[in-house]
């Protein structure tokens, strides 16, 4: 059989003992004896046989080199090395410096396509995309992530293994403004895990992490409720500390959700005390930013100004600028709650050349909500409205059903002050619709339970 490369090394195996013998000044019956013939070393450096794993351990020996070099063409112990710096770029990203860390994912990300180390090379495009989604550079997220899945797919990696790949890209499609999809690749993912007795409990409580956000924000509370209940009775399983914490600032929004705003700020506290300890610094802005969700939506407006300054101001730092423009929009509606309509209109039309349909959709339709209430409050109906149906159009487009029965109850009771009724009543049919049943109508049967 001729000899070709055995995991994706350029240079064949044959070539290889050829290049190493000629360096080390040896002849072929010095690396054959006593086990081999120099004509078997001949065959094998011309390409017309391919060794068996017991020749290459003795010529490996005979040259003074590891078997694993011999055999893959990879310098000894690459592979370990590329996942300890591996663990430095994510360590970088973590911290907010997603630029630094960026540098090292490429760098590793081309060194692993060399030496055909597909693992590890998917795992740099995974944090290569995660860089990509902390800038807010969304394509690119995406692009990275599609190839990190198609290396694993490829590699034949079991499902368990592929699942940070499959949070990654639902919450860049989730940030796209592509809820359903961005649903869609997670509950496939959680169907297939517990039919398939993949009961694996990181895997599991990342999917169900990650799948709160996109249904709350189409309105399907329930199954968020059921997400954060499966996700919180799997937590003991859980080893890793982080994905502890970053379950707890989801659940947060279920409890929130429910009206248990104080076991939301419980939930809350252990995540921020556990991102403290590990200095996560990216995601202890993210706890900020809902803890002061938590206190708008108690009344207390000062703690919210307090904690929305304080994420975005850490996010801002770190150039995370999505999320930094997120959370302006929450603090632009604390702002005008506080009385401050002016500072937070400038706020807002600051961002919307920013944020839009295909990039924090969600937050872009509440910007557009939060300047039509300032506009109606100052008297301009026509600019409220205007705003109105562009906040509608958003969230419709992004399936955000659970915002647009709201929208559409501010909408129409404009229209019927306007005098147009029959315009305020359609609005009004379209809200109760989105009221009627959340998410029934965009999400198929719920994934299967895990056996717990």
């Amino acid at each position: 059989m001729p000899d070709e490369p055995p995991d994706g090394s350029a240079e064949p195996v044959g070539r290889r003992v050829l290049r190493l013998r000629t360096e080390r000044g040896l002849t072929q019956r010095q690396v054959a004896e006593p086990a081999y013939t120099p004509a078997y070393i001949s065959t094998l450096e011309a390409g017309r046989v391919r060794p068996s794993e017991a020749a290459l351990r003795h010529i490996a020996e005979r040259l003074g080199v590891s078997y694993e070099e011999l055999a893959t063409g990879r310098p000894a112990r690459l592979a370990t090395d590329v996942r300890l710096r591996l663990t430095e770029a994510q360590r970088s990203l973590a911290t907010g410096a997603a630029a630094e860390a960026a540098l090292l994912y490429a760098d590793l990300a081309a060194e692993a396509e060399r030496h055909g180390l597909g693992a590890e090379r998917a795992a740099a495009e995974l944090g290569l995309g995660e860089c990509a989604l902390e800038t807010g550079e969304l394509p690119v997220a995406r692009e990275h992530f599609d190839t990190a899945d198609a290396l694993l797919v490829g590699a034949g990696a079991p499902l368990p293994q592929r699942a940070p790949v499959i949070r990654a890209r639902a919450v860049a499609h989730y940030l796209s403004g592509s809820l359903r999809y961005a649903c869609y690749l997670l509950e496939t993912a959680l169907d297939e895990l517990n039919t398939g007795g993949l009961h694996d409990p990181d895997a599991l409580v990342l999917l169900y992490t990650a799948s709160i956000a996109p249904y709350m924000d189409m309105g399907a509370h329930a199954r968020a409720a059921q997400a954060a209940e499966l996700a919180l009775a799997l937590a003991p399983r859980v080893a890793d500390p982080a994905l502890v914490a970053q379950m707890h600032r989801s659940v947060a929004r279920t409890l929130l959700a429910e009206g248990r705003v104080a076991e939301a700020d419980a939930s809350l506290a252990k995540a921020a005390e556990l991102y403290q300890h590990l200095q996560i610094r990216t995601e202890l802005a993210h706890c900020h930013w809902m803890r002061g969700y938590v206190h708008a939506q108690a009344g207390r407006l000062a703690d919210a100004e307090t904690e929305l300054r304080t994420a975005r101001d850490m996010l801002s730092a770190k150039r995370a600028a999505l999320y930094t423009q997120q959370v302006e929009v929450e603090l632009a509606d604390v702002l005008r709650r506080l009385g401050r309509a002016q500072e937070a209109a400038e706020l807002l039309r600051s961002l919307l050349g920013s944020i839009g349909p295909d990039r924090g959709a969600v937050h872009a339709a509440g910007a557009h909500r939060l300047l039509g209430l300032i506009a109606q409050e100052l008297g301009a109906a026509e600019e409220a409205e205007e705003h109105y149906v562009q906040a509608l159009s958003l969230l419709e487009r992004a399936g955000a059903a659970g915002d647009l029965a709201d929208l559409c109850r501010l909408l129409g009771d404009l229209y019927r002050r306007t005098g147009r009724i029959e315009a305020a009543l359609d609005t009004y049919r379209t809200g109760l619709g989105h009221r009627a049943a959340p998410g029934t109508t965009t999400l198929g049967p719920a994934p299967a339970r895990p056996p717990l």
